[in-house]
């Protein structure tokens, strides 16, 4: 089986980004970055900015493709996806509750119904 896809961080994405301005080769970006030539064509294809009414701006750019990777992480946070649980958690940290007794009343709530 595969390894698990680490994405690249903003220093690393400022770097190719100056990289690929400079006209390297992905291989020997991928060597710098002590990543795998498959991890920056990826990295290049879903990041990479297309423009049609302005066609010279076409081009990757770090920070943009750090803002679009935050976006795509974000769609499979619970805490996103539900905010009535992320509610639910902070009620609970705020009343001083540890994780564990939220985890279990939440848990409680499941099983048995509105406690």
């Amino acid at each position: 089986m595969g390894r698990c896809y680490l994405p690249l961080n903003l220093d690393e994405r400022r770097k190719l980004a100056t990289w690929l301005a400079a006209r390297m080769p992905v291989r020997e970006i991928a060597d710098l970055l002590s990543r795998t030539p498959c991890t920056i064509y990826r990295e290049i294809r879903r990041n990479f900015y297309r423009d049609v009414e302005l066609p010279e701006l076409n081009g990757y750019h770090a920070v943009t493709a750090q803002d679009w990777s935050e976006s795509r992480r974000a769609v499979y946070r619970k805490s996103i996806q539900h905010p009535q649980v992320m509610a639910a958690v902070r009620d609970g940290l705020d009343a001083g509750w540890s994780p564990e007794q939220i985890a279990d009343r939440r848990q409680r709530r499941k099983s048995f119904g509105p406690i």
